[in-house]
């Protein structure tokens, strides 16, 4: 074998021994440790010392053919010799550590980056626990001349997982052809662990011959003095000071016991275990000459005279194992009478030689010393228990071994105790947080809370969590702190979600909704229940004529339709109406409009997609009629249709015919609105338009005789509409101003050419020339308190029974607010709103058209404006009407809910223009 390969490639190839050494033993040497950056320092230089060869490249193994981060073993046979070389390199040798560091991203965490680190230790581990299982002889090998206590931990590591894993490697070399002290054991014998030291200048080097070169010993004292010089070197001192030290950690760790055969490793008694490699002479060229020097001069037994073949091969493997002196009783000494210290060489084969003589080791101490197993195996016979132990601790990718590396990985936890000191105080320190953290997001929590409550709770939680937990195991436990409150808030503590269309809470618990035909069940899990805020308000009818209580609604039908039907079989259901157009269906399974149908065609869609798309049905006055139907049967465009053009008052648009048909197949799923899809109608309508009476149902010296009002507020405003006549000048005029057809002005503007305006007129004409109607403004609160308004911000107070100082062109001709501030405010600190409710209209019998067109926008842009599903709607005359207001606004995105404390009550409004007044021709 000329050249080192990994383990997995050695056991898979087939060494082709030579026959003289194919029956004889070999031993197998190990070398892990630590490395330097430094030249020569590196473990596979050793290798290169012990068979002088320049096996291994200097500057360790090639980049290519070790993983970044990861551990493996390089293995060199030499047969010569009979020593198979096995060097572990890891994470501890630095140019290993510099390569795993490249590959950890730069923006990975501290728990990422600590489980990588103590996967590379993990796998260390393994692979030692294998040289551990294979070789007769490890050598440690330390960057520094100081021993490094961690190792202490990482063998008792070592020798816990061993214990824990024993069953499981002796089921894997259980069919091998090895002695039953091995299958038992699985080791050909318990491993003796030498140890090398670098020396890395603690001590200083000198001039010296044949000797280390180390002063300090005291023969050349200052000032002449002769003292007896000591028998052993600094450096030898050194050795013997490690070797005591490390002895007693280890006897005191419980490592090393008196029994060898029950250990991880053992320990010589009587031979050198530590040796310390001096640091680099200071003259190189000198030191490479006196080692020429020494491996060209004789030996005393060689002789000039060629040998055969396998007499000479017994000399040259005599001469390679045995050193040149007994490293601790050679008589040689230097002129000073110190002992001359040994190189790494004879250090290393006195032990070597032990193995290959198929002496073993007897380190038992005690007074009843065991004698421990030792075995000598082929090559061969140790290949093949080699290979199930590799398939076994390194690489599982074999079916048969691949149940016995599940189990192995299962054993691993043993090792996380023993090394990962760091994780275990995390783990202590964040199990001791978690309790604490769980009382923080438990204290001051009602029975049941929402999402809002559960977020602040836990985050309250993570910030005691935080104040007390550390480590790397800070992340996980603050993950399993999300996933205990999680489950304790679901587990019967979540409230329901749903918000009322007031911006109100269920108080229920998480549960169902009944299924059509279904009843509410308390006992199911989750229970079956209608939602309920536990709001209650009073509310009137569509009249206003009768008030009941209602229940906070959630849905849309609720709050605009059912109440309002209820109401009507006790009081206005007999009344006439305007009834609102609404979704006919033609199928009996009609569908809710869905978002890809609420988008507009473009305008090259196909023939069919123009039949699909339908408009919205706009209302038109009874008027209107017969020019519509003219203009249709001519083929004139109608665009001078339609509904009330936002930002140009006044302004009219008539839809085409396809426009004005409705969908059969399709509903609007919420409220009319100016954003809402064209062609579409909801299946009921939120509005009410009903007729109390004709015009004198209304007395304006009692007001409105309804329940709810404040004192005083029940009176409708004045409207008066001044009726332009022609003057009595005007020819053709036979007959007197009697109020009959004729052109009106704008409303309180005085006549053209008549002084003094309509104050000039006579108490007689003024009947005849002006028409006055009533307009009210109702708002209601929660409790059912209603008042008129006089002006945006201005409650209708009468002086005496009929006596309203206010007209109504300040409500008519200004935006008039959907909430304001109820007059009847509460003992509480919460203001309560009221509500526009209602518009009452009185209609004069009087040659005039009012129009109603109420729009409304409940909150800020860009909020819609909300419209009945008939606009334009004309009012006929001599007829006391009453528009009821939704009592909630919803879109397809969801409620409109009423304002909050801080926001401002402008942005919810309704548009001007809710009325205006249009004369009628005169007919010829």
């Amino acid at each position: 074998m000329a050249v080192p390969m990994s383990m997995g490639a050695l056991l898979l190839s087939e060494i082709a021994e030579d026959p003289l050494y194919k029956d004889e033993g070999l031993c197998v040497l190990g070398i892990f440790g630590k490395s330097a950056m430094l030249p020569d320092s590196a473990k596979e230089s050793l290798v290169n010392v012990l068979a002088d060869k320049n096996i291994f490249p200097l500057f360790g193994p090639d980049e290519a053919d070790c993983p970044a981060g990861g551990s493996f073993i390089q293995a060199y046979y030499s047969q010569d010799s009979r020593v198979l070389y096995l060097v572990l390199t890891s994470v501890y040798d630095n140019r290993q550590l510099l390569r795993a560091c490249e590959t950890l991203s730069t923006g990975i965490g501290h728990s990422e980056a600590h489980d990588f680190w103590k996967g590379a230790e993990k796998q260390h581990c393994l692979q030692l626990l294998y040289l551990f299982s294979l070789c007769h002889i490890l050598l440690l090998v330390h960057p520094t001349c100081s021993f490094d206590v961690t190792y202490d931990r990482l063998f008792r590591a070592l020798d816990a997982l061993r214990q824990k894993v024993l069953p499981l490697l002796r089921a894997a070399i259980k069919d091998c052809s090895v002695s039953k002290e091995w299958k038992l054991n699985c080791r050909p014998c318990p491993p003796r662990l030498l140890f090398v030291f670098q020396m890395n200048g603690v001590l200083k080097v000198s001039g010296g011959t044949g000797s280390s070169g180390l002063s300090g010993n005291g023969a050349d004292a200052p000032g002449g003095s002769s003292e007896k010089p000591k028998k052993h070197s600094p450096r030898r001192r050194l050795q013997h000071a490690l070797e005591d030290q490390i002895y007693r950690i280890f006897r005191k760790s419980r490592v090393l016991t008196n029994q060898s055969s029950n250990c991880l490793f053992t320990v010589p008694a009587n031979q050198a275990f530590v040796y310390v490699i001096p640091g680099p002479d200071e003259d190189p060229i000198g030191a490479l000459l006196g080692q020429l020097r020494a491996n060209c001069a004789l030996r005393e037994n060689d002789t000039g005279v060629s040998v055969p073949g396998n007499r000479r091969y017994q000399q040259m493997r005599h001469a390679a194992r045995q050193p040149s002196f007994n490293v601790e009783n050679s008589s040689l000494s230097t002129a000073g009478g110190q002992l001359v210290d040994c190189t790494l060489k004879e250090f290393l084969w006195q032990h070597v030689d032990l193995v290959l003589t198929r002496k073993g080791f007897d380190d038992s101490v005690g007074r009843n010393p065991q004698p421990s197993h030792f075995e000598l195996p082929t090559y061969s016979k140790w290949a093949q228990v080699a290979f199930k132990l590799y398939q076994v601790l390194i690489d599982s990718n074999e079916e048969e071994s691949a149940e016995l590396a599940m189990k192995l990985q299962a054993q691993m936890k043993v090792l996380e105790g023993f090394l990962d000191a760091d994780s275990k105080f995390s783990e202590n320190r964040c199990q001791k947080a978690l309790p604490l953290a769980h009382s923080a997001y438990q204290s001051n929590l009602p029975h049941n809370y929402t999402t809002t409550v559960h977020k602040n709770q836990l985050a309250q939680a993570l910030r005691v969590y935080s104040q007390h937990a550390r480590g790397v195991a800070f992340q996980r436990y603050a993950v399993q702190l999300h996933e205990d409150c999680y489950k304790f808030w679901s587990n019967g503590h979540q409230l329901c979600e749903e918000r009322s269309l007031t911006d109100q809470h269920c108080v229920h618990k998480f549960h169902l909704l009944p299924k059509q035909g279904e009843k509410p069940e308390m006992d199911r899990n989750p229970p079956i229940l209608y939602h309920n805020s536990r709001g209650r308000s009073t509310s009137s009818c569509n009249c206003g004529r009768k008030q009941a209580t209602r229940e906070d609604p959630f849905d849309i039908q609720a709050a605009n339709y059912d109440f309002y039907q209820m109401l009507e079989e006790k009081c206005c259901g007999k009344l006439e109406r305007i009834h609102f157009p609404v979704f006919q269906p033609s199928t009996p399974d009609p569908a809710p409009a869905s978002n890809e149908a609420n988008k507009p065609l473009e305008s090259g869609a196909s023939g069919e997609g123009e039949r699909l798309k339908e408009k919205e049905t706009l209302g038109h006055s009874p008027g209107e009629g017969t020019s519509l139907s003219l203009a249709l049967s001519l083929g004139h465009s109608t665009d001078s249709l339609g509904t009330y053009g936002e930002g140009a008052e006044g302004q009219e648009k008539r839809p085409s015919l396809v426009d004005r048909q409705p969908s059969t197949v399709e509903y609007l799923p919420g409220m009319m609105h100016s954003g809402c899809p064209k062609g579409l109608l909801p299946k009921f309508s939120s509005w009410s338009l009903v007729k109390l009476g004709p015009a004198k149902a209304y007395n304006c010296h009692t007001g409105l005789e309804q329940p709810g009002f404040l004192p005083g507020s029940a009176f409708l405003l004045p409207w008066d509409i001044v009726i332009r006549c022609r003057s009595e000048e005007e020819p053709g005029l036979s007959e007197p101003l009697d109020g009959g057809p004729s052109s009106w002005p704008v409303p309180n503007k005085a006549l053209a050419g008549k002084r003094g305006g309509v104050s000039g007129l006579g108490r007689g004409r003024r009947r005849d020339d002006v028409a006055r109607a009533f307009v009210g403004f109702e708002y209601e609160d929660g409790r059912g308190r209603r008042f008129l308004s006089a002006g945006p911000d201005k409650v209708v107070k009468a002086l005496g029974p009929g006596t309203v100082k206010e007209p109504a062109t300040r409500v008519l001709n200004s935006d008039m607010p959907l909430y304001i501030p109820s007059p009847a405010q509460g003992r509480g600190l919460k203001p309560h709103y009221a509500q526009l409710a209602r518009l009452f209209v009185v209609v004069p019998d009087a040659p005039l058209d009012i129009i109603l067109n109420p729009q409304v926008q409940p909150g800020p842009p860009p909020c819609p404006v909300f419209h009945p599903e008939q606009t334009e709607l004309l009012l006929p005359p001599d007829s006391f009407w009453v528009l009821r207001f939704p009592y909630a606004y919803v879109t397809d995105r969801g409620p409109c809910y009423p304002p909050k404390e801080n926001q401002p009550l402008a942005s919810y409004r309704v548009l001007r223009g809710v009325l205006r007044a249009n004369t009628v021709s005169p007919t010829p």
